[in-house]
Order: C-alpha cells, then sequence, then structure tokens
C-alpha cells in the first residue's frame, strides 16, 4: 500500500519516520541507515537523498579538467582486490621519471590526482621532488595527491612520523589528499581481503584529522560490492561522519565500486540499483559533507548520469586516462571530454558548473553555452618504453 507524506510516495512505511527526521534536518542513526539499505523501495530513498542535495548545492553538478596519474605500480602489498599492482620484475610493472610525470599535465587542466603503489625501494625525497617538480612546471595546478595509506607507508618505511610526510609535502606544494585506501572500515573484511598491511580504520582517520588540522582538505571513499555487508558499510559511514565532526576537512565522500576482473571475490558487479542506493545512502548519512561524488569511472556514465538525482552532486573529471580501475576491466572509458560531462550533467536535469580541487567555481554552463564549449585538445600522453626508472633499465612491455 502506498502513502504520501510531504510529497514523496512510499511503498516502504519503514522509511516514513526516516524520512521525517531528514525533513526536520535530524541526523540519522545507524539503524536508520540500515533501514535504507534494506528498504526495496529505492525510488523514496532517491526521492529523499535528492531532497538533500538539493538543499546543499540546489540543482548544481560540479566536475573539473583533471588528470589522473599513478607514478607506480609496484607495491610492497597484496590486496586481494586489487588487480593494479605488480613486482617490480613483472613484465608489466611500471615507474615513472620525474619528467614523464609532469609530461602528463596541460595548461588547461586546473586538478591533478596523483596516486600508487608502496613502492619499496623509492626514498621519501623521490616523491617530494615530483610534487615540487610539478609546482614549478605548472604553478596554477592544485595537486591533490597520496592517501592515507601511502603517508602511513612513507612515515613507516622511512621512519617518519605522519606529521613529518604531510608537512613535508606541503611544502612541496601538495594542495589537497585523495580519499583512497580506506576500503571498508572492517577488521573481519580487512582480514579476508589481505589489507590488514596498510593503514586500518583508526590510523587512516587519524592521518586525514592531521591533514585537515595542517589546512590540507581531502575526499573519502568506501570501496562496496565485494564480500561486505550492509551494516559494514553503514558503519564505515558512521565513523567518516564522526571523524568529519572533529576535523570538518573532507570535501566529498566517492562510493567505489568494486571491480571485477581475475580476482573473482564475488559473481558479478553490484547491480546498478546498488550502485543508486549506495549514493543515495551515502548522501542521507554523511549530513556534515559537502558533497558526494558519482565516480563515473566506476559506475559508467549512464548509472552516474542517473545517480545525479539520488543524492551526488559531483561526477568528477576529464580524467585524461584512468589506470586503477581499468586495471581491474572497468567497463567505462579511461577519460571524457569537458564536453562530455557538460552534456550528461544536462541530460541529468543538471545544471554543470566547473570546479578546481578545492571547489572553487570557475565556470557555470547554462544551454545556450554548451554549443559554444570546442571539444578538449588534450590528449592522454603516452610514455616511451625507453626512457628510465628511477636510475635503472625500465621493464620492457610496459603496461600502458
Amino acid at each position: 500500500m502506498f502513502e504520501t507524506v510531504s510529497g514523496i510516495t512510499f511503498s516502504d512505511r519503514a522509511l516514513i519516520p526516516v524520512w521525517e527526521k531528514v525533513r526536520a534536518g535530524e541526523r540519522l542513526s545507524p539503524a536508520d541507515g540500515l533501514t535504507l539499505f534494506e528498504s526495496p523501495d529505492l525510488t523514496a530513498v532517491g526521492r529523499m537523498a535528492d531532497h538533500v542535495a538539493r538543499a546543499k548545492n540546489g540543482e548544481r553538478v560540479y566536475f573539473v579538467i583533471n588528470t589522473h596519474i599513478n607514478p607506480t605500480n609496484v607495491c610492497v602489498l597484496n590486496c586481494k582486490f586489487c588487480d593494479y599492482v605488480q613486482n617490480r620484475n613483472a613484465v608489466g610493472a611500471w615507474e615513472m621519471t620525474h619528467d614523464e610525470i609532469v609530461g602528463h599535465i596541460t595548461p588547461e587542466m586546473t586538478e591533478v590526482h596523483i596516486v600508487g603503489g608502496h613502492h619499496p625501494d623509492w626514498p621519501f625525497e623521490y616523491h617530494e621532488g615530483y610534487i615540487r617538480a610539478i609546482r614549478e612546471a605548472h604553478p596554477h595546478v592544485q595537486i591533490k595527491a597520496f592517501t592515507a595509506a601511502e603517508i602511513d607507508f612513507f612515515a613507516r618505511r622511512w621512519k617518519l612520523t605522519a606529521e613529518e610526510v604531510l608537512d613535508r609535502l606541503i611544502a612541496a606544494g601538495l594542495n589537497a589528499m585523495p580519499g583512497g585506501g580506506a576500503e571498508i572500515f572492517s577488521k573481519r573484511v580487512a582480514k579476508e581481503l589481505r589489507y590488514t598491511g596498510k593503514a586500518q580504520a583508526e590510523r587512516w582517520l587519524e592521518i586525514h584529522g592531521m591533514a585537515h588540522a595542517r589546512g590540507i582538505p581531502s575526499n573519502a571513499t568506501m570501496l562496496y560490492g565485494h564480500i561486505e555487508t550492509y551494516q559494514e558499510r553503514v558503519e564505515h559511514l558512521r565513523l567518516l561522519r564522526e571523524q568529519q565532526d572533529r576535523s570538518g576537512g573532507f570535501l566529498a565522500f566517492i562510493p567505489l565500486e568494486y571491480q571485477i576482473s581475475e580476482e573473482k571475490l564475488v559473481p558479478r558487479h553490484a547491480s546498478a540499483l546498488d550502485d543508486l542506493k549506495t549514493v543515495a545512502v551515502s548522501r542521507l548519512m554523511l549530513d556534515n559533507f559537502p558533497h558526494v561524488k558519482a565516480y563515473w569511472i566506476m559506475l559508467q556514465e549512464d548509472t552516474a548520469g542517473i545517480a545525479l538525482n539520488f543524492g551526488a552532486d559531483d561526477i568528477d573529471g576529464t580524467i585524461a586516462k584512468e589506470r586503477i580501475a581499468h586495471a581491474a576491466d572497468a567497463r567505462s572509458p579511461a577519460g571524457l571530454t569537458r564536453k562530455a560531462l557538460i552534456r550528461l550533467i544536462r541530460d541529468a536535469g543538471k545544471t554543470p558548473v566547473e570546479r578546481d580541487a578545492l571547489y572553487n567555481e570557475i565556470n557555470e554552463y547554462g544551454e545556450a553555452d554548451i554549443a559554444a564549449v570546442v571539444e578538449d585538445t588534450y590528449r592522454p600522453v603516452q610514455r616511451s618504453r625507453e626512457s628510465p626508472r628511477a636510475g635503472r633499465p625500465l621493464a620492457k612491455n610496459l603496461k600502458r
């Protein structure tokens, strides 16, 4: 039996008390989050989330002209869900020079997103060096680099404190941190998926708090659609919300759908319905996060576009060439043009707003503006097979 309450029609009456709390601006409890995940009434959950997104950001949906750079896929870890990493001597391993890293950035870009493997041999100074090289070559670009897991690894590997690592990176030119490496804040899942060797929940949250205290904002993520439970998803969101209460520096939350490749943790991808519900519940639970992102690389363009009416108000950016999800056979393209992103947002009935890494608004695009937007002239930069890698010969047949 259907019931309409304040503009939303419910087929699941268990959602009505949650809606009343949302309308009143009250914080949802973990029990409310579980009710939302377990409800079959996806439309009502999405309508509630869209209500919250509109209250925060109106009809605006953000995107950025950016690139993703992965300096190396060599990593000491062996996370069960990851198809990206390689051993140092593997045929598919790569290690980028400073010049190669800087060469991936073009004048049109306002954000560079950098994450990579936990390389056992690159000294911390090597990472400082390419941040400094980017800052010198492209003073206009905002550098969003290194997950909390990477910061923790640098500290442990080179006998530094996390505070020292952050301070030195900031001095080199760091502007913001990405939100990766969180996976699911669950000891059970961490043990089963073999990611206990990197920063766990308490440490991950602590490092983001340190960054926020230094004026460095960051994002946060959650990897879902594998062996986690709804309860573990809700607990993950609760811990993020509490950290935001303490430090206040998170800009956006990004749900990341697990990409199935050779290591099949589950028989099939999360459904588009689960993707949409996860975006919506995240928006409803994370009342203190300014933005929730529909990451089109993971969701694919069609689902990401629908998610813009399920609580998301950001779609990431042009990216130019994404490697990590595509190492796991992500089904989306590796990059999109500015015009394609604008059209995707307009097709969802929203207003496209170009931003920088810190959500400063650069340009708002009305319908009349789209025809004037030319296709982007930049293209992904291909790496040379013969260039040196950190002073050593480059492995042949590098994965491109």
